[in-house]
């Protein structure tokens, strides 16, 4: 067994939890939401984000950080999401942002806008990381949050859904990337591609693997 089981075998991994959300409430009188992005490390596509306002009534059971659910237990949190919670909104940073202002700050704009879009005005916000993205309301950076704040890991589930979803539609179009498997990361296939059929106006050019497809070119 590791530490992360008890001596009867039981899962003790952390899990998402409502403490975050509970204390910022009492602080600030509620609702608040939960911010996250996907997308930074990415060679091609936006930076995508979310924000969610949970209902505390009604949360759906089984939220965690994206990245450790599979791909159709995400589909379903995904639409439980958007049925109960109280507000979902997901914005993006394009390509031209992204190469423009850096994917950093590029991501924390996507975040701006997410909770811009919200149906409703948190009275607070809790976000995903140690960086503030300057939002117009009392906000708590959580480092690894999406594995702590039950309304950051749904966040994480909106943003990453949407944006994987949005790589599919993508390869379509440009099937040679692999991107609706890869979602635009940097894997073997799609460099492979990159050196045989150059860059697409879906390729971030500030980023180094595609500025040297490009000088080559």
């Amino acid at each position: 067994m590791t530490d992360l089981f008890d001596a009867a075998g039981i899962d003790m991994k952390p899990r998402p939890d409502w403490s975050a959300e509970a204390e910022m409430i009492a602080s600030n009188g509620g609702p608040v939401c939960g911010v996250d992005e996907v997308g930074r490390g990415p060679l091609a596509g936006p930076v995508v984000a979310a924000a969610v306002v949970l209902n505390p009534d009604d949360i759906p059971e089984g939220l965690d950080d994206s990245k450790k659910l599979s791909e159709k237990k995400r589909q379903f949190l995904y639409g439980e999401i958007q049925e109960k919670a109280l507000a979902v909104s997901i914005a993006e940073a394009t390509v031209e942002e992204i190469d423009q202002i850096n994917i950093l700050q590029a991501s924390m704009l996507a975040m701006r806008r997410a909770v811009a879009g919200l149906q409703m005005k948190p009275q607070g916000a809790l976000v995903d990381g140690n960086r503030d993205p300057g939002l117009d309301l009392p906000t708590r950076t959580l480092i690894k949050g999406d594995g702590r704040s039950l309304s950051i890991a749904a966040a994480s589930i909106i943003a990453k859904v949407f944006r994987d979803e949005l790589m599919k539609k993508l390869h379509e179009e440009f099937p040679d990337y692999g991107w609706a498997q890869n979602a635009g990361y940097g894997v073997a296939k799609h460099l492979a591609a990159l050196k045989l059929v150059g860059a697409t106006r879906h390729h971030r050019r500030s980023f180094a693997p595609i500025r040297q497809v490009l000088n080559e070119e």
